[in-house]
């Protein structure tokens, strides 16, 4: 294969021009500089007319087509010129031929081009605000994107019609904190620009006047987001927008009432700071079926959605409750929101897999910004302690703790788990925020602002000794001045952050409710074995403080006052053998099998309660429910039910929680065949609604009120449309009359704290309750006999009537004795007067 030569006198060693003679290369440059910076011209050839006078165009001219005519080829041409198809010169016309005048000859003519190609902009005012909005600066280079500036606006309309303004710029301010302030101010007066103190100043009459060099002002270099007009931080530019109105949705706006309505506002102004920026936190203590759900719901929608800034207020919002609430809280999300609007998860520990729980609450916890499709968590008060791991570290913007009297122990696992959340607004939801003492009151404020009271020891030596010194019946005048002063100092306190309103405000929307305090004798029986038991041994040791088990005995009377068969007679009572009936059968030993009678005529309650349920079943088409602390009493009845072949539902801790709203749906179904629900108070006495019911029989009290009230409010509620009649069962004369009136003290404390009222009367002092085994047979009521009731006679009755009913005070209601029950308003109470069951009564009616 032939060798080709390398080429040598035609290139150079760095093959630039290859295979091109030196002679015939372009000449090395020498003037690059002035070449570049000469103005670029088009090179046309022999194209000089297309510049006509001292126009110049930097626009390239477009060549007419070409004809070519070869009947002349003979005619020869030096320039190229344009013809046409006949072979004649076509004229070019000049550049800007349809000009005015004006134009073409002046010599402003490049910058008018300039003005022309220049892009549009808005024509402002030179004094107009939103000129430098609209002027912005040029685009960004490629790879970033500017960040829209919105002005924050109202979601909804604050000048409607029927719109309701939870916050007004224009009248609410929010307190800062005067120490943030402070240091603030301090933060930005440099060591230098302070003004000088009095004692370094000297102490001649005249200081020499020394001029102060003016501080140097550096001037720092602007950055390249300044340069390329990119806004860096926007938060800075919406600052200078004002606040906008807080409005309530209007769907939620028209379902208010005037009440809830002024609940709405008060929690708002709590959790925003309106009324102390350190405490975000409040009571909800309204009494039951005042409609505390909705007025929470509403809030919480409104900060899920609104603020004064124009965006949502909170990302996320937990609402802890009993877990047989968890599924009625969603389902009260879908009723008043609408389907689909709000997605919860609702978490009750039962009805998900604990490995499914754990990742469900994992990823709650970790979501943030537009990864929350699930803002708001239900959850019951079991499964967030056991979980709340979970949840550690996450922002929560709102709680709502449902039945929040569960918090009464600032030392439960139950309190320290919700109080380790990360969340400053807490709002507690409880129709009796004092069940027992004020201690307990003292957690649920603590846990709502913490600190805001001090320790638990500060509250007790500041407000607890002298309130509760000056409420007893024993003290002296002066012991009541400090309590009361004590009481005033801390409702004042407390005040701004709890609001209560009472049933009374139903009775507008609400029929009439009639609530009987019955007090029932007991059979002879009953009262030869309560008799016997009280004079026992066992129970003179117990008395002379020998005993150990004085809880035994007393659930022992409590059980025999509702029927003997709940006890395991002889056994549980020594020497009680000559007092049992040879005829009695305990219903409880597996004799007869379940649809044997129960022995109603051993017990003065059930008598009572077996009349009741044959005249409404009888005469009325109206329902009832039947509320005991004792599973064994549900049986009883239910066992006597089914004898009786009443139609019957029962609801106790037994129960599924999924089933449990199913069960109530089903008796407030008007078509339902059963007119009977046993319910426990235990399981299910909070926050159920059973409105299918018009009457509620509560067998046996509890040593606490509060779960007494809640239970007593299952059936006058929102949605009731026939009148109420609630029966209390209270032996006469025994433990369970105690009990009451041990209630009514705590209800006096509940009332002067919380309702803050001022003519609660001192009657039970602190050591007539510990007579709590003595037994009065003779008496009508003892509860009566220590009213010392000035509007009743002893052997007429009631001949004043109260000039206003007090819910909580049995000494403004209606006293009637035995022979006046004839008169009654309820058919049932009226038919009781041909027997001797009922010794006594207390009415209330709500108007």
């Amino acid at each position: 294969m032939a060798v080709r030569k390398p080429l040598t006198q035609f290139t150079t060693p760095l093959g630039s021009g290859a295979g091109v003679a030196k002679e015939n290369r372009p000449p090395k440059v020498v003037d690059s500089e002035i070449r570049l910076a000469r103005p670029f011209k088009v090179p046309f050839k022999n194209r000089s007319e297309t510049v006509s006078g001292e126009i110049s165009s930097r626009r390239p001219v477009r060549s007419t087509r070409k004809y070519t005519n070869y009947s002349l080829d003979c005619v020869e041409s030096g320039n190229d010129e344009n013809v046409d198809e006949n072979g004649e010169v076509v004229p070019i016309k000049r550049f800007g031929a349809l000009m005015p005048r004006s134009i073409i000859k002046s010599d402003n003519i490049e910058k008018i081009e300039t003005k022309f190609k220049r892009s549009f902009t808005v024509p402002f005012r030179s004094d107009n605000v939103k000129k430098t909005e609209m002027i912005r600066g040029p685009p960004p280079p490629l790879g970033t994107k500017v960040r829209p500036i919105l002005p924050p606006r109202a979601l909804h309309d604050p000048m409607s019609e029927f719109a309701i303004v939870l916050y007004d710029p224009t009248v609410d301010v929010i307190p800062k904190d005067p120490n943030e302030a402070d240091t603030s101010t301090e933060q930005e007066l440099p060591s230098s620009l302070s003004p000088p103190s009095s004692s370094s100043l000297p102490l001649s009459s005249s200081p020499p006047e020394v001029e102060e060099r003016p501080l140097k002002k550096r001037r720092t270099h602007k950055s390249l987001a300044e340069i390329l007009g990119i806004v860096t931080s926007p938060e800075e530019r919406l600052a200078k927008y004002p606040d906008v109105p807080v409005v309530i949705d209007p769907k939620l706006a028209k379902i208010l009432r005037p009440h809830q309505i002024a609940g709405v506002k008060f929690l708002y102004r709590c959790t925003a700071g309106l009324i102390d920026s350190k405490a975000k936190g409040c009571i909800m203590a309204d009494e039951m079926g005042l409609g505390k759900t909705l007025q929470c719901l509403t809030l919480m929608w409104t900060l899920l959605r609104q603020s004064p800034r124009g965006r949502r207020t909170i990302e996320k919002c937990i609402i802890v409750c009993p877990s047989s609430l968890v599924r009625n809280w969603a389902n009260e999300i879908v009723k008043w929101l609408g389907e689909g609007v709000l997605t919860p998860l609702a978490v009750d520990g039962k009805s998900t897999k604990s490995n499914d729980l754990g990742l469900a609450l994992q990823q709650w916890s970790t979501a943030q910004g537009r990864n929350i499709v699930r803002p708001v968590l239900i959850i019951s008060y079991e499964t967030l302690r056991r979980n709340v791991d979970k949840l550690a570290g996450t922002e929560v913007g709102l709680m709502l703790a449902d039945e929040g009297h569960r918090l009464k122990n600032g030392d439960s696992l139950t309190f320290t788990a919700l109080n380790s959340l990360k969340c400053e607004r807490r709002i507690i939801l409880s129709g009796t925020p004092i069940q027992n003492d004020l201690s307990e009151y003292f957690s649920l404020l603590n846990f709502a602002n913490p600190g805001y009271l001090g320790t638990r020891n500060d509250f007790r030596k500041n407000f607890e000794n002298a309130i509760l010194r000056g409420r007893d019946a024993d003290a002296s005048d002066k012991e009541r001045e400090i309590g009361d002063q004590k009481l005033t100092e801390l409702s004042h306190l407390v005040s701004k952050f709890i609001i209560r309103r009472t049933n009374d405000i139903l009775s507008k929307y609400l029929p009439v409710k009639f609530e009987y305090v019955l007090f029932t004798g007991l059979s002879p029986m009953q009262k030869q074995l309560y008799h016997h038991f009280i004079t026992s041994p066992e129970i003179k040791k117990l008395l002379k403080g020998i005993g150990s088990q004085p809880l035994k005995a007393i659930g022992i009377l409590k059980k025999l006052c509702n029927h003997p068969d709940l006890l395991d007679l002889p056994d549980d009572i020594e020497g009680c053998e000559e007092f049992i009936p040879e005829d009695y059968v305990s219903s409880t030993a597996n004799k007869g099998g379940r649809n044997r009678e129960i022995a109603t005529w051993f017990s003065g309650k059930f008598q009572i309660l077996e009349r009741f349920l044959y005249k409404m079943h009888s005469e009325t088409n109206d329902k009832i429910v039947l509320i005991s602390n004792y599973t064994q009493t549900l049986d009883l009845i239910e066992k006597m039910c089914r004898y009786k072949k009443y139609g019957v539902l029962r609801l106790d801790g037994t129960m599924n929680i999924n089933k449990r709203q199913k069960l109530v749906d089903r008796f407030n179904d008007p078509q339902g065949s059963e007119f009977i629900f046993l319910l426990s108070s235990k399981a299910g006495g909070c926050g159920i609604n059973l409105i299918g019911a018009n009457r509620l029989v509560l067998i046996d009290p509890d040593w606490n009120p509060a779960s007494d009230q809640q239970a007593l409010a299952r059936v006058w509620r929102d949605g009731q449309k026939k009148d109420c009649f609630i029966y209390r069962f209270i032996s006469t004369g025994t433990i369970e009359e105690k009990i009451f009136q041990r209630q009514s003290m705590k209800m006096s404390l509940s009332s002067c704290v919380v309702d803050e009222k001022e003519d609660v009367e001192r009657l039970f002092s602190s050591d007539n309750l510990r007579q709590l085994f003595l037994f009065q047979p003779e008496t009508e009521c003892d509860t009566h006999d220590t009213f010392h009731c000035k509007r009743c006679d002893q052997e007429k009755g009631q001949f004043i009537k109260a000039p206003a009913m007090l819910y909580g005070d049995a000494t403004t209601w209606n006293h009637i004795k035995h022979d006046k029950l004839k008169e009654n308003e309820d058919l049932l109470i009226a038919n009781e007067a041909n027997f001797e069951d009922i010794s006594f009564a207390f009415q209330y009616k709500s108007h």
